[in-house]
């Protein structure tokens, strides 16, 4: 079963995800796409952590997300990716802010291709940005431009779809 859990910052959207990967009989993995550049981003990250069981077992992968996945993925575990729009965000720039092309390619395609074929529950945390705004700025709207596509890629072969806001979730897709 693949689910997409989407939602605004501070949405609820990683507290739903966690709470449906308890109520699975499965073994969960934590599949971490941040990377802590900064202080405020390290808190961020430890308070994840802290709110996560201890007995979950955490992988960090900033790139390589497909490949982990399939590592990782077998029938009596479920696999809670958060999130999506960090990850794309580490495959789309450079650490100087340029755009790596190659990497982001080879990367989402590879998601694409193997996500469908994965055992298991897949449960995948991602932002969604693309309701504020247009920026201004010319790498903003190709960040947004490429998560929308991403999320509406992922929830075509997504057996359910959940939006949450203010801590409340909504059912998008739901198949049986």
């Amino acid at each position: 079963m693949i689910q997409l859990v989407l939602g605004g910052a501070r949405s609820g959207k990683s507290q739903y995800a966690e709470q449906q990967a308890s109520r699975t009989d499965k073994t969960v993995f934590y599949i971490a796409t941040a990377t802590a550049a900064d202080n405020e981003m390290s808190e961020r990250i430890q308070q994840h952590q802290q709110q996560r069981p201890e007995h979950w077992t955490t992988v960090e992968e900033t790139h390589h997300l497909a490949a982990v996945l399939q590592q990782y993925a077998k029938p009596n575990r479920t696999l809670l990716i958060d999130c999506l729009t960090l990850w794309l965000s580490n495959i789309l720039f450079t650490s100087t802010g340029e755009t790596d092309e190659a990497c982001f390619k080879a990367e989402t395609a590879a998601l694409l291709k193997i996500l469908p074929t994965l055992a298991g529950n897949i449960i995948l945390v991602s932002n969604e940005v693309g309701q504020g705004t247009t920026p201004m700025n010319a790498m903003a709207r190709r960040f947004i431009d490429e998560a929308g596509k991403l999320h509406q890629q992922i929830a075509e072969c997504s057996d359910q779809v959940t939006f949450v806001t203010a801590g409340l979730p909504q059912q998008l897709k739901q198949t049986s």
